[in-house]
């Protein structure tokens, strides 16, 4: 598959493997790509387009729709695309429209980036098996419950007719339900790689937990890069 130098980073929703994989992908002047963000586009995609999210007709087209530029849209940020995204990630055709914009990424970085970062949640087990080095990240459910009622808080819209803001409590309820939907799915479900390196943020800072992760991947990175062929 690959032969650039690709760091896989898989994990849990909220624990953290995001942050470290764009301070990774900086640090070494990788390309990063959220693989996340990809299935968001896609439940976005259904429910802007008033779609059913359980019908694979819909999540299909959404996905075949999907413009990766768009991922930084907050938009897809929200719980509700959160939670269409967990069940659309379930969808074999959906899947499988995804993964080749991953390998992709992944085989040729864009910009001439001499690697590439991609953190999601099957991404050392499928999407790049042959990754220079995988990552599992993960945090308990009730730290990782508030980093996100904390992100949702912070970007939630002011004024008035602003949505209510969900409660921490509901939260944590959904980011345990949304583990045991990507646990339990039958296709590319969420699990460690043998060969990767496990990372517990739950009582890391974000400096903290980005030295370790450092510490980690750098070995093995430094030799890939090394390795390349120069010219």
């Amino acid at each position: 598959m690959s032969k650039s130098v690709v760091i896989a980073i898989d994990g849990t929703a909220a624990c953290g493997k995001g942050t470290l994989a764009k301070r990774l992908a900086a640090h070494y002047g990788f390309a990063h790509l959220d693989s996340g963000a990809l299935y968001r586009l896609v439940g976005f995609g259904v429910l802007a387009a008033k779609g059913d999210p359980g019908c694979e007709t819909d999540a299909l087209r959404a996905a075949r729709a999907i413009d990766p530029a768009q991922a930084t849209d907050m938009r897809i940020r929200s719980m509700e695309a959160g939670q269409v995204a967990s069940v659309v990630a379930a969808m074999p055709v959906v899947r499988d429209a995804v993964l080749q914009i991953q390998r992709d990424f992944a085989a040729n970085p864009p910009d001439g980036a001499p690697g590439a970062i991609i953190d999601g949640r099957d991404i050392g087990t499928v999407i790049v098996p042959n990754a220079t080095v995988k990552l599992f990240v993960d945090a308990r459910a009730g730290v990782r419950a508030h980093r996100r009622w904390l992100e949702l808080k912070a970007s939630r819209p002011q004024g008035p007719g602003a949505p209510p803001m969900l409660d921490e409590k509901a939260v944590q309820v959904e980011i345990e339900a949304r583990d045991a939907r990507d646990r339990q799915r039958a296709v590319a479900p969420l699990k460690r790689a043998p060969d990767a390196a496990l990372l517990d943020t739950s009582d890391l800072s974000i400096d903290t937990a980005f030295a370790a992760a450092l510490a980690l991947v750098d070995p093995k990175v430094k030799i890939a890069l090394a390795a390349r062929p120069r010219g």
